[in-house]
């Protein structure tokens, strides 16, 4: 995240949101190969009629899971199958993350094929939530299969597994890294977390894999790292029904879990490797894809989200917390807009917790652009546009124009700034003195002096015109308008617009120029994880994050633009990076863990509404 105030605070700023380490490909089972020159393969062709299944009619639905008396956050309904038996159905990232269930690709949202202990890949109906926020995988068949008990109370799903025991372990060493095999009496629910939230991409970091089974003690006890292993501890902490595996890597490895069946086991491989490749068609007009690219002899995991937005029932709009001034984790955010997927968006002050960029919702100017910055428009009739933008705001009183330099922004200059209630009950001076001027339905009804912590209340049906070195003589009862506009005035027939920077592809060349944006010199040079957002030659949007890099950090911008430049991008620009970036689908992050993400300001919705 860059804070684009003076050079020491940029400094500053940068140092809080040192890199962070992308965990797409530490928490998704095993990966597949990728093609020796980089290139991105197309996505596998649509059936034309594909419609995910309805959930109709729902009988319940709840965000609260306990799988064998432990509580977790995820998304689950019930509802009244053909045959009037109850279907149970759990979030499909729900299902990754607490199961351990591995979702294959698909090109039918209507049927997820998954991994699980099986010879063969599981087929699940699929279905969206009555409000498109997740996405259902039905679970009978499952508990059916490997006699789960499930019961329903509330906001809460008990599901609870038959008792498992660990029969084996096994480490070896391979070629190409190491190998923990864990042999199971019976097939049971597990998952991978990380316990500390390293930001150095090559240094070591902890992780633990939970399974839902017992151990002996004794054979838990022989479990002992191999000198010289990419595995450097090895430990087992054991609970009632749980067995919890930790470890500590070298760096530059990850771990890569697949299942086996015949008899059950787990299989752990530690090695240098990139994400696994992923394309998923989660809801008609939104597919999920994971690729790697490479930059030379570099190589980058990418997660990014393939949106169609001439889609019925398709939508993207900006959004943010309950007001501007504050951060939240993008899930949070998403949760709050009731947000099927959503990607961080523009830049802001993380010590303040103030937006510095446009946004712009359904028409309605939310805060303004600053530093004539790189932005991007969109419409529903699927036109996307990219470009630098400046928002002209002029104060009418009679005969007299007044411009105004920003509206509802944490950015501070000189002249006179509008805060309305998007940014709050109150507001409180941004400088050390300043003169505020109270409008009600249009009209003057004050002006005082501020300064210090004075909260000064912003009515309901009005507007503060705060006054920053600048003299605005205006009596009580003067009646004043707001007239609105954009700098390229093609950007005003945009509904939704957001800004961030730098412009980093159009139409199909790369613009990168941060210093015309005003950036901090040195900016392209950095690398960091990286957000970002843009257009194929065929309409669709993509909406795109990136991580470290196997061994190293993230991408330059240079690097950046090259990359939505390899997944087909024509026009895009680079969302706020670092620490911020995070990539959301069906209720959880799907380009990271979550501990290791930190609070933003706004980012970009994506809202489903499923078609009758």
């Amino acid at each position: 995240m860059t804070d684009p105030m003076p050079r020491s605070r940029q400094i500053r700023s940068w140092l809080t949101c040192c890199l962070s380490v992308g965990l797409s490909y530490l928490l998704l089972p095993l990966a597949s190969a990728q093609p020796e020159d980089g290139a991105i393969p197309p996505p596998l062709p649509s059936p034309p009629a594909a419609q995910p299944n309805l959930p109709s009619p729902q009988l319940m639905q709840g965000t609260q899971l306990t799988l064998n008396g432990r509580n977790y956050a995820v998304g689950w309904g019930q509802w009244q199958g053909s045959n009037g038996q109850v279907v149970t159905g759990i979030s499909d990232v729900g299902l990754m993350s607490r199961f351990g269930l591995n979702l294959a690709n698909s090109n039918n949202p209507s049927q997820q094929p998954v991994d699980w202990f099986s010879d063969q890949q599981i087929p699940l109906s699929a279905r969206l939530g009555a409000r498109g926020i997740y996405r259902y995988l039905e679970i009978n068949s499952l508990a059916q299969q490997f006699n789960w008990q499930i019961q329903a109370q509330g906001n809460l799903l008990q599901i609870n597994t038959p008792a498992a025991r660990i029969t084996g372990l096994r480490l070896g060493r391979q070629a190409w890294g190491e190998r923990l095999v864990i042999d199971l009496d019976r097939p049971t629910p597990w998952q991978i977390s990380r316990l500390t939230n390293s930001r150095d991409a090559i240094a070591p970091r902890e992780l633990a894999l939970t399974l839902e089974a017992t151990i002996d003690p004794k054979l838990a006890a022989g479990l002992k790292a191999r000198p010289g292993g990419g595995m450097r501890t090895l430990g087992i902490d054991l609970a009632a029904r749980q067995t919890v595996i930790k470890s500590t890597l070298a760096g530059h490895l990850r771990p890569e879990v697949s299942m086996l069946a015949n008899p059950p086991r787990l299989i752990v491989d530690i090695r240098p490797q990139a994400t696994q490749n992923r394309d998923i068609l989660w809801a008609s007009g939104l597919r999920w894809r994971e690729q790697t690219v490479s930059i030379g002899a570099r190589q980058y995991p990418v997660t990014w989200l393939e949106v169609n937005p001439r889609q019925p029932g398709l939508k993207l709009e900006p959004i943010w917390g309950q007001t501007l001034v504050g951060i939240q984790p993008l899930a949070s955010i998403a949760q709050r807009w009731q947000a099927a997927a959503a990607i961080n968006g523009g830049f802001f002050n993380r010590d303040q917790q103030l937006p510095l960029g446009a946004i712009r919702q359904n028409g309605a100017w939310i805060s303004s652009p600053i530093l004539n910055r790189g932005a991007i428009a969109w419409n529903e009739a699927g036109e996307f546009k990219v470009g630098r933008l400046m928002l002209q705001q002029t104060l009418l009183v009679g005969t007299q124009r007044v411009p105004l330099v920003s509206l509802d922004s944490g950015f501070v200059e000189k002249g006179i700034a509008r805060y309305t209630p998007n940014w709050g009950a109150t507001y409180t001076p941004r400088i050390k003195a300043e003169t505020v001027i109270t409008v009600v339905d249009d009209q003057v009804v004050g002006q005082q002096p501020a300064s210090g912590n004075m909260a000064i209340t912003i009515p309901r049906n009005g507007y503060l015109l705060a006054l920053r070195d600048a003299v605005l003589p205006l009596a009580p009862g003067t009646t004043v308008q707001i007239e609105l506009g954009t700098a390229p005035a093609a950007f005003e027939r945009f509904p939704n617009i957001l800004g961030a920077g730098p412009l980093l592809l159009e139409q199909g060349r790369i613009v990168l120029n941060a210093a015309a944006e005003q950036f901090g010199k040195g900016l392209d040079a950095q690398a960091a994880p990286r957000s970002g957002i843009g257009q194929r030659a065929d309409g669709m949007i993509l909406i795109v994050t990136t991580h470290n890099r196997m061994g190293g950090p993230g991408p330059t911008l240079p690097e950046w633009a090259q990359i939505m430049q390899r997944l087909g991008v024509v026009d895009g620009i680079n969302l706020d990076g670092g620490s911020s970036t995070a990539l959301y689908l069906g209720g959880r992050l799907i380009d990271r863990h979550s501990v290791t993400t930190t609070r933003v300001q706004n980012g970009i919705g994506i809202f489903l509404q499923p078609q009758q």
